[in-house]
């Protein structure tokens, strides 16, 4: 047993539960029963505890599946390898996404994103339609950031070979940046607790997390959502903090402006987090788009 796996059965919580899905061993939880399924897709640095607050509440009419996206979490963390499906490109994260639907019985859901995770939720929506039923995009990167960034691909070779190196440097930055970074998703810092940002770094900073999150970041590239977004045929719920500093409320008031029929939830005194920093308003957001949404379905 190596030191990842130690490390995971120590912080496991007695719901965790553990399937083999495209290469990797994906940490999930799921709570709730019926129709619909809601998929959570936190951001990145993150993991599936950033949900913490409201599995419970949308779980009450709902089933709700929540998961460690690759690279963050008690999810695995390989290396690809010529031999191994494990990939972490976004198109890849995408088709997990469906395969874990179908790991539990399930051929559609509305799925919550939030940061990158809201990138992937917009993603799945536009690669696997007959499987989404709605999106729920809360600070979703889509003009900005991971869904804009891009690896040149001439460089890739190189990085690859040097990817030991790349990795220890990453560590090193992420190590001495992440409380500064997490904090930065917070309109009121107080509201983070020592304890909650303790295990959040400890969530993502097991196992060889630097290379997986190194393999990740050469996996970026332009996804062109910007120019997708009339494609988008499910129902749709953009919502912002009010103060998002992360990606601005700007762009989530301009994305939910672009996409066909899109409403549009701004949620005051909160910054990147909603269902972190205000909960109970995110919870009501999201219960009532879902019954609309499943209205028109």
């Amino acid at each position: 047993m190596d030191s990842f796996d130690n490390e995971k059965r120590q912080l496991a919580d007695s719901d965790s539960r553990f399937v083999e899905c495209n290469g990797f061993t994906v940490h999930y939880k799921l709570f709730g029963s019926g129709e619909p399924l809601v998929v959570l897709l936190h951001g990145s640095f993150l993991s599936l505890r950033s949900w913490r607050h409201v599995v419970e509440p949308l779980s009450e009419a709902a089933t709700v599946l929540v998961f460690d996206r690759p690279a963050f979490g008690l999810t695995s963390r390989p290396v690809p390898s010529p031999n191994s499906q494990a990939r972490y490109s976004p198109e890849a994260q995408s088709d997990l996404v469906v395969q874990l639907m179908a790991g539990i019985g399930r051929d559609k859901a509305v799925l919550v994103g939030n940061s990158t995770g809201g990138t992937l939720a917009l993603l799945t929506a536009l690669r696997h339609p007959e499987h989404v039923q709605g999106v729920v995009l809360a600070g979703a990167m889509i003009y900005s950031g991971y869904a804009t960034s891009e690896v040149p691909a001439f460089m890739k070779p190189a990085l690859k070979t040097m990817s030991p190196v790349f990795s220890r440097l990453m560590k090193f930055l992420i190590t001495r940046l992440y409380d500064r970074n997490i904090r930065g998703f917070w309109y009121d810092a107080e509201r983070l607790s020592e304890k909650t940002l303790a295990a959040f770094r400890s969530d993502l900073m097991i196992g060889d997390w630097s290379r997986a999150f190194w393999e990740l970041f050469l996996e970026t590239h332009h996804l062109g959502l910007d120019k997708k977004l009339h494609d988008v045929k499910v129902p749709s719920l953009v919502i912002t903090g009010e103060h998002d500093l992360t990606v601005k409320t700007e762009e989530s008031l301009r994305l939910a402006e672009e996409i066909p029929g899109a409403d549009l939830e701004v949620v005051p005194d909160c910054g990147h987090l909603p269902q972190e920093e205000t909960p109970a308003a995110f919870v009501a957001a999201v219960e009532s788009f879902l019954k609309k949404s499943a209205k028109v379905c």
